[in-house]
């Protein structure tokens, strides 16, 4: 063969066999990820249809813009493009976002690795990815600390002396494991305090804007 047919060929988009066999490795990776990893633990369903979608559009746009003259920058780009989806749309929960990079890296893998990669080195370099995230998500658990906003009427508690019975005293009535708590305003008039009772979970939890007690 000669060295123009060569860099003709390489510069061409992949076989028809070829690119089925990645976008079936593609296509079990992110079932695997989403489905079996993802939903039964966080159990967002809108977030599924969102992250197959741009895992096979970025498939195919990899695929069919798979010159080697291209392919390093191209990746380069598409992470740089998608990176500033957090910053001009509806904000994306940070562990979604993490499944969402998840997703355009192994389409961005499964189309743009070089040819001459041995299809047991790309399944490879999945399972490798699916177990990380598996562990990590499942696995590997710190707790997170939440905490609620609370109007507060038992004022004479919220003396520095006082601090361990307020503190017994929320933990009782909100049945939270309360460990520390913020005065954020008094009202002598009302005699009532907003203060935020903080507290270890397992999740991120949303703050409640207002609790009374």
């Amino acid at each position: 063969m000669e060295p123009d047919d060569a860099l003709n060929i390489a510069g061409n988009f992949l076989p028809l066999s070829e690119l089925l066999i990645r976008f079936l490795i593609d296509f079990v990776s992110v079932v695997l990820l989403v489905r079996f990893i993802y939903y039964p633990v966080h159990k967002q369903k809108d977030y599924l249809f969102t992250f197959f979608l741009f895992n096979i559009l970025i498939f195919i746009i990899c695929a069919f813009l798979s010159s080697s003259r291209i392919k390093l920058g191209f990746a380069f780009g598409l992470f740089a493009i998608f990176s500033i989806f957090r910053y001009r749309t509806v904000t994306i929960p940070v562990k979604e976002m993490g499944y969402f990079f998840v997703c355009i890296t192994s389409a961005v893998l499964n189309a743009l690795v070089w040819n001459e990669m041995n299809y047991g080195l790309l399944l490879g370099a999945n399972v490798i990815i699916l177990a990380l995230v598996l562990v990590l998500d499942r696995y590997i658990t710190i707790n997170h600390e939440n905490y609620k906003e609370i109007t507060y009427e038992k004022i004479d508690l919220i003396k520095p002396s006082m601090r361990a019975e307020l503190l017994a005293d929320l933990a009782q009535r909100t049945g939270l494991p309360v460990h520390r708590v913020e005065i954020i305003d008094i009202n002598f008039l009302r005699n009532t305090a907003t203060v935020h009772a903080f507290y270890y979970s397992k999740d991120v939890e949303q703050t409640a804007k207002r609790v009374g007690v």
